[in-house]
Parts: structure tokens; sequence; C-alpha cells
């Protein structure tokens, strides 16, 4: 099962994450629930060789949800090893500096790797699921405040 807030990374990794509105912000925001250990959180992953972090953001979306997004500004940079690594069942350690974005749907397909995921919901930011991945719990409260200036972490 993978789980948050371990220690000795193995690696670094470059990842996105993409808080996607549905109305104006402030409004309902989309999240995801995890195959891997059934956390809620926002859609997003791993950056890819050759890809823009605008594109790994809108692919890392429409794969784990379905929805096609417009990204639009960067909301945060978080690196804090204290709360950014992540610790994977096979033993490898990945302190992840992750870039979140806003972003607001254009479409609605299938995801395209279902297997990642177990449910896709709209949510109000007062009726947040549970659990929810604590890392991005940070960057949910970082949108929510509204803030002009880029938030780094």
């Amino acid at each position: 099962m993978t789980s948050y807030y371990a220690t000795d990374p193995t690696q670094v990794r470059l990842s996105v994450s993409a808080v996607v509105w549905r109305g104006a912000p402030a409004g309902e925001f989309l999240l995801m629930q995890r195959s891997d250990n059934a956390h809620w959180g926002l859609p997003g992953g791993y950056l890819e060789a050759g890809e823009s972090v605008m594109a790994a953001t809108a692919r890392e979306v429409v794969e784990e949800t379905g929805v096609e997004v417009e990204v639009g500004r960067l909301l945060g940079v978080y690196s804090d090893p204290a709360v950014q690594v992540v610790a994977y069942p096979d033993g490898e350690r990945v302190q992840a500096v992750s870039l979140c974005f806003e972003a607001r749907p254009i479409a609605q397909g299938e995801p395209t790797t279902p297997e990642e995921t177990l449910a896709v919901g709209y949510f109000a930011p007062s009726a947040l699921p549970e659990p929810l991945v604590p890392i991005h719990r940070v960057r949910i409260e970082d949108a929510l405040a509204g803030a002009a200036e880029v938030r780094v972490r």
C-alpha cells in the first residue's frame, strides 16, 4: 500500500497535480479515489520524459478521471521532504517535487487508466471525502485561499 510521510528517499521525481474547479473557484473541485490505498486526492502523477508540465497535468487528469481540462495558472510548488516522500509497496521512497495547477473541465470522457481509480467526483470544500491524501490537503487549502502569488512549500 502506498503511504505518505515516509523518510529516507531513494530518488527524486517531478510530479504534477490539478485542482479542477467546476464553476467559479471556491465552487466544487474534482477528486479521485486511488485504488492503491483508497485515499481521495487530486488527480496527478509523474512527468514522463519529453513531456511539458502542462501536458503532463492534462494527461494525468484525463487518465485518472476521464475529464479533459484546460490547465491554468500554477498554484504552488511542493518539495518539503518532511511531507513529500511517498513510500511504495516495492520499497521505493520517492521525494516528489510537485507542481499543482488550477484547471477547468472542458469535456467528460472515460478514464484511460481505470485500474488506478476507484471513484471520481466533484466535492464542495466543506464536504471533502475521507481519507484524503495528506500531502494534497495543503494544496487544496492553498487553492481555496485564492492568493495571487504562487505558493512555494
